[in-house]
């Protein structure tokens, strides 16, 4: 316990976890969201600016498998590099680098909301698991009312 706790009492305690919680109604369902203290905040960024290089390196095999497929066929627009597939001028690689990004900005914030069974955690949740569950514009919506819940806006924060 802090020394901020401590000065704040036991009424404090007792609604601590009410204070770092907010919610937000998507569809028809209240979702509960908790807000992360700012180690944390650092920790999910620092994950989603340096995505792992193996998962990088496993979504670029998925997206440039069917190109490596047909090198030799190469068409116009394509070209082959020593360790990337450029397509129109963008790079394979980069795109699954982005694409990792993604997933994990995904994962992490949905990781933020409060299971309703106590008993249930969703750290070990996959982006898998998220993806089997919600299609791609749920995902975004869920993400966009979760950074809402976490950030106010400027205007909330002055109350205009």
């Amino acid at each position: 316990m802090t020394k901020l706790a401590s000065a704040l009492g036991e009424k404090y305690q007792a609604k601590k976890l009410n204070i770092f919680t907010r919610t937000f109604e998507l569809g028809g369902h209240t979702f509960k969201v908790r807000i992360p203290y700012v180690a944390e905040t650092d920790a999910i960024y620092e994950k989603i600016n340096n995505p792992d290089p193996e998962q990088v390196e496993n979504i670029y095999q998925l997206l440039a498998e069917p190109l490596l497929k047909f090198k030799e066929q190469a068409s116009e627009g394509v070209e082959f590099t020593e360790n990337d597939v450029i397509v129109n001028g963008r790079s394979m690689r980069e795109a699954a680098k982005n694409k990792a990004i993604t997933e994990i900005r995904v994962t992490e914030f949905i990781k933020l909301l409060v299971p309703e069974n106590p008993e249930m955690t969703l750290d070990d949740l996959t982006y898998a698991e998220i993806e089997s569950e919600f299609p791609w514009t749920v995902q975004i919506a869920l993400i966009e009312k979760i950074t809402e819940a976490i950030s106010p806006t400027y205007k909330e924060t002055r109350g205009n």
